[in-house]
C-alpha cells in the first residue's frame, strides 16, 4: 500500500505529495491545491481543512510553495464587485 498521507483532510494525498516533489513551482502548487479544494466535501468546511494541513506541514516547510499557497487559500475570498457595463446595469 503506497503512503498518502494518512489525513483525513488529503485523503488523495495531493497536499502530502506536492510536499515531496523535489524543485516544484508556485503555479504547480496552485494547480494542485485547485484539484485538491474541488474535491473537498461539501459537508467540509475547507478554511478548517486548510488549517489542519498548514498545521500538519507549514512548521517542516516554511518556505515551500505549497505552504505559501494553503495560507493564500486561508485569506477571505474577495468580496464581490459591481461589474461595469452591460452587465451592470439594472434590467428591470
Amino acid at each position: 500500500m503506497v503512503d498518502k498521507g494518512g489525513h483525513d483532510d488529503d485523503p488523495r494525498g495531493l497536499i502530502f505529495e506536492s510536499y515531496r516533489i523535489s524543485g516544484i513551482t508556485p503555479g504547480e502548487c496552485r494547480s494542485i491545491f485547485l484539484d485538491w479544494a474541488m474535491n473537498v466535501p461539501q459537508s467540509r468546511d475547507t478554511s478548517v481543512a486548510i488549517a489542519a494541513l498548514l498545521a500538519r506541514y507549514a512548521a517542516a516547510h516554511p518556505n515551500h510553495p505549497m505552504t505559501q499557497v494553503l495560507r493564500d487559500g486561508q485569506a477571505a475570498p474577495a468580496q464581490p464587485r459591481r461589474r461595469g457595463g452591460a452587465m451592470g446595469r439594472n434590467r428591470g
